[in-house]
């Protein structure tokens, strides 16, 4: 007898559970992808920008991770992975470029030395000092990045070295982010034992492999989501779930047009605040833990700049700190990846935690701040070629501290044959969203 699934929700999280669904229930299970969107993909977008792809929500993972290494293997597009030319990004700070500091853990740094120049010298002499002075760790605390390094090596890291970083990946800060999310090996170290933070750092540092650090995907993110939806031969169904209801064994799902949908299980795989209006009479603990995940919006402009425009040989430029500026990072794809085009592409990015800029600001504004802020960082002025402005909206979880007891509840309270996947779970990165898909589909088999 063949089995039916439904996924709900078709980003990378949902589009992973349904090719993993493939893989273990064979080729005569039924699996529908509910997605009321325009198009798959979710936070994974790739747009033609002068005749260039270029991916403008992630256009990055972390190549030392395995999963999506080992996904683009298994998906016979090993090939496609390429990496960076090696180029590192600047911090602007203090209306000054900065050497992005080597060593250091999500900005958070394993010696002083490193930060020369991004913070004063008086900063520099209470972080040499830090290892003398008595740490009060207990052994699975998870404060804030702020308070922990504030305290420690003073505020002016937080605000010049770790902020910068957290905010390109969060749309956060280190007052809003959990030492366990943003440096989960630094927190470890400092369970086992480490005396300072500093040790903790040291002994938290990958260790040095050939190779960059990050990849991406030739031809954008669009590559593997279109080949993860042809192996998964899954029916997308474009309409919005409004609500998920047991029938006897299996499962009923209401969409917004009236449909319903039948299911021996299901996979959630929406954000966090889709999540609990789906499972509070089913889940209401897990609603009630899904509802204290906060989030932030974002939107991104890409720009194609005339070929020949002078940038830097860098990957980009983080922004720490009060500026003139109104994005928080410029990435200069062109540099970052290599040239393949005749325009220099440029990615500009803008929202943090707790503002509604990417809801309330217009296209037309976001682009006219775009061309200032180069203008002020590398001193040109010039017409772009071709342009999108692309909203993410309540799309970037925050990792407060705790966010791990939140996750750790949301699962334990679902009934079976019921899983989540998302960003908001185990990290916003494309492995981490890979990965827990993975666990989501594994578990469903589990119970069986």
């Amino acid at each position: 007898m063949s089995r039916s699934f439904c996924v709900v929700g078709g980003g990378i999280s949902g589009l992973v559970a349904a090719y993993r669904l493939r893989v273990m229930a064979g080729p005569r299970a039924s699996i529908t992808i509910l997605d009321p969107a325009d198009r798959l993909g979710g936070v994974l977008r790739t747009e033609r920008i002068a005749g260039q792809p270029l991916d403008v929500g992630a256009e990055a993972f972390v190549a030392r991770r395995p999963e999506v290494p080992a996904l683009l293997g298994e998906l016979g597009l090993a090939g496609k992975q390429i990496s960076t030319t090696g180029v590192r990004p600047l911090i602007y700070s203090g209306d000054r470029f900065h050497a992005l500091p080597k060593d250091t853990v999500n900005g958070i740094p394993s010696r002083a030395d490193a930060l020369t120049g991004l913070v004063d010298d008086a900063t520099i002499r209470w972080m040499r000092d830090e290892p003398r002075r008595p740490l009060s760790w207990r052994a699975g605390a998870d404060p804030a990045v702020a308070d922990l390094v504030g305290d420690r090596f003073g505020e002016q890291v937080v605000t010049r070295s770790v902020d910068p970083l957290l905010a390109g990946v969060y749309s956060g800060s280190a007052a809003t982010t959990g030492i366990r999310a943003a440096a989960p090996t630094v927190a470890a170290a400092l369970d086992h034992g480490a005396r300072s933070l500093t040790e903790a750092v040291t002994v938290s540092l990958p260790p040095p492999l050939p190779g960059s650090v990050f990849g991406a995907v030739d031809g954008g993110y669009q590559v593997l989501l279109d080949e993860l939806l042809r192996r998964a031969e899954a029916t997308w169904a474009q309409v919005a779930v409004r609500g998920v209801h047991r029938q006897g064994s299996g499962w009923t799902l209401v969409d917004d047009e009236g449909g319903r949908w039948s299911a021996d299980a299901v996979v959630l795989a929406v954000p966090a605040p889709r999540l609990a209006p789906l499972i509070e009479d089913l889940a209401p603990r897990s609603a009630v833990a899904a509802r204290r995940i906060p989030v932030a919006s974002a939107a991104v402009v890409a720009l194609a700049l005339p070929g020949g425009t002078p940038l830097p040989e860098q990957s980009g430029v983080l922004v720490a700190g009060r500026t003139r500026l109104r994005t928080k990072a410029v990435t200069l794809s062109s540099r970052k990846w290599g040239q393949r085009g005749n325009a220099e592409m440029v990615r500009l990015s803008f929202g943090r935690f707790g503002d509604d800029l990417a809801r309330s600001v217009g296209d037309d504004e976001l682009l006219t701040w775009s061309v200032q802020d180069l203008q002020t960082l590398f001193g040109i002025s010039v017409e772009p070629e071709d342009a999108r402005v692309v909203r993410w909206i309540d799309a970037m979880p925050q990792y407060g501290p705790g966010h791990a007891d939140l996750v750790a509840e949301i699962r334990a309270g679902l009934p079976p044959t019921l899983a989540v996947a998302g960003a908001y779970l185990d990290g916003i990165g494309v492995p981490a969203c890979v990965a827990a898909a993975t666990r989501a589909v594994a578990g469903l088999y589990l119970q069986h």
